[in-house]
């Protein structure tokens, strides 16, 4: 009767996850066009991603890197001052938070990045007001230099979750240890570093790992706001993934493209989980 019960859920896993990853996993070693029968191919489009014959590989992952490396430690940090002020807000509280994890309900939305391509374009908010302030405007997508930065301030923007995690990392630290530490004359910069930090090493652990793979696996702004240009330098990767796989009908290339992705970020989540034996401190350690 238990199995009865759990079948829909055990048919839904088989059928809609593991089923097409470990498909997935057999296109990768084919030629297939999303019309024919898939024709296997070997290693063939592993070897085109490793020896120089795809440069826009090369340069999606060194966009999606760069799009991770700044945007996941600048969401992190603005997450905790955000966390951190709302700490000490005791009146309307529950109103503030509300409001500020609403950008991470609809950030990843399209809604939104349409709406952040209209305020970052030509004609958009952000030129207009430089106008109105006698400042000069900028084509701020249209330059290879300054497209990559709006899509990295669009992730920072989207705070939220992190920021209600940090928050109850801070609720769950017991008063106690600050006013012992006011007692002995600590200062508060001094109670962030040896008794904030330390105490929430694990809920930043948690948020690393939960940052790094959704950075990595950024695609909806890239694909909605630029569409990986200009100069292909907001090329981010599972965009990339997704033209070989549907634009340019390249299923099995686009299959390798995944699994590789998926090594990336099972190697980065083991290496934060093998350096948190060095700075994370739990209760009873």
């Amino acid at each position: 009767m238990g199995y009865l019960f759990i079948s829909p859920f055990i048919i839904g896993t088989v059928i809609l996850t593991l089923f097409p990853i470990l498909y997935s996993l057999y296109l990768s070693f084919t030629d297939f066009n999303l019309i024919g029968t898939p024709e296997w191919a070997g290693l063939d489009n592993y070897k085109k991603m490793f020896t120089g014959g795809d440069m826009l590989f090369e340069k999606s992952l060194g966009v999606t890197f760069f799009y991770a490396g700044i945007g996941v430690p600048a969401r992190l940090v603005f997450a905790l001052l955000v966390a951190m002020a709302l700490n000490k807000v005791i009146e309307a509280a529950g109103v503030y938070r509300t409001l500020l994890y609403l950008p991470s309900i609809v950030g990843g939305s399209i809604g939104v990045s349409i709406m952040w391509r209209q305020l970052f374009g030509t004609d958009g908010a952000l030129n207009s007001l430089l106008t109105m302030m006698g400042l000069p405007t900028h084509s701020w997508l249209g330059d290879p230099d300054t497209a990559i930065w709006t899509l990295i301030v669009l992730y920072g923007w989207q705070f939220g979750s992190s920021m209600l995690i940090f928050l109850a990392g801070l609720r769950n630290i017991p008063k106690t240890f600050y006013e012992a530490s006011s007692v002995d004359g600590a200062r508060p910069i001094q109670q962030f570093f040896k008794i904030t930090l330390p105490m929430l090493t694990p809920v930043i652990l948690f948020n690393t790992v939960m940052q790094t793979i959704q950075g990595f696996m950024a695609f909806t702004p890239s694909f909605i706001i630029t569409n990986g240009g200009p100069m292909n330098s907001t090329l981010l990767y599972i965009l990339y993934m997704y033209q070989n796989a549907f634009e340019y009908f390249k299923m099995g290339y686009g299959s390798a493209l995944a699994w590789f992705m998926l090594l990336i970020i099972a190697l980065f989540t083991a290496l934060i989980f093998k350096s948190s034996e060095y700075w994370v401190h739990y209760e009873d350690n």
